[in-house]
């Protein structure tokens, strides 16, 4: 391994092309997990909840945000329990993410408001509107709707996601959490790692994305999401808990696809979930795009958000 960035490093990779760190920083505590808390815009403006998706934290926003909050928007987002700055949590669960986002929306506000997911974070808005509708007003997914996707390590897997050995594999992967630690490395390291997740997002996004989600240890740097998290966990669940109940989908939800597969992506499709989906539902998809529709394509997807709110 090379040594630990510089100072200057740390300071190059710092910096992103229309990247606005938050104009606020605040903390939550949900059933006594510490999250933190992250707004863009003006206090007063109209609050648009961001949620993000798996192995994500609230910086991975940091150049679509600011577009949406430029449009006259709060745009509060949060960090989940064992990602970025949040607390690291004894139990990771859907329901147990579901509670702290209703918690970050009741500390932001009581009037019914506008929320747009990502990947995982779509999927906990579908579930928790499908509850609670009288919170929320208009939802947008961005590639946030599962479908029974074909990835065997994925919670999506519909055969396997239930079982007594998967869950008793997770309970022995969780035993030995508090003797596990992220590998460390350079900056570039991490970038490297990651891309094996994000194949279609550039270098310089990835080195960015390092210097926001990792911590500078003295033997180099570490992602800072919780080492006992892996990738489809996030709890028993099934997709068609939420697919089934679409058709009476309460509020006017935009649903965006990409048209490219992706390691950390639903692989849901447009055309398979369109028989659910009811006569409210506007669908757009991005040709040539992959599941980081706001990262690959921030501009567009902000300016389809913005008409779909005034409409």
């Amino acid at each position: 391994m090379n040594a630990p960035d510089s100072d200057a490093d740390a300071a190059r990779f710092g910096t992103y092309p229309m990247a606005r760190p938050p104009d606020r920083l605040r903390w939550v505590d949900s059933s006594g997990i510490r999250l933190a808390v992250h707004e863009w815009g003006a206090l007063d403006a109209p609050p648009l909840i961001l949620v993000h998706g798996a192995f994500d934290f609230a910086r991975t926003f940091d150049v679509f945000a600011p577009l949406l909050a430029d449009a006259g928007y709060r745009v509060v987002s949060y960090d989940q329990r064992g990602h970025g700055d949040s607390e690291h949590a004894a139990l990771y669960s859907w329901v147990a993410d579901e509670r702290d986002m209703l918690a970050v929306v009741d500390s932001t506000t009581r009037a019914p408001c506008i929320a747009v997911g990502h990947s995982k974070g779509g999927s906990l808005l579908v579930h928790t509107i499908q509850a609670l509708p009288h919170r929320f007003t208009r939802f947008v997914s961005i590639d946030g709707l599962p479908f029974r996707s074909p990835h065997p390590d994925s919670a999506m897997h519909e055969r396997k996601s239930m079982t007594a050995d998967i869950i008793t594999g997770w309970l022995d992967h969780q035993r030995g959490a508090g003797e596990r630690i992220r590998r460390p490395g350079t900056l570039e390291e991490l970038a490297q790692r990651r891309a094996l997740m994000n194949p279609r997002l550039s270098h310089q996004w990835l080195c960015y994305l390092a210097t926001r989600g990792a911590r500078r240890d003295a033997d180099g740097w570490r992602w800072k999401i919780d080492p006992v998290l892996r990738l489809g966990g996030f709890g028993p669940f099934r997709s068609r808990w939420m697919t089934d109940r679409l058709p009476g989908f309460p509020i006017p939800m935009l649903a965006l696809f990409g048209t490219v597969s992706e390691p950390m992506g639903w692989d849901a499709k447009p055309d398979k979930l369109a028989p659910y989906f009811p006569d409210t539902t506007r669908v757009e998809v991005m040709q040539d795009t992959g599941h980081f529709i706001h990262i690959e394509r921030p501009a567009e997807t902000a300016a389809l958000i913005r008409d779909f709110l005034r409409s």
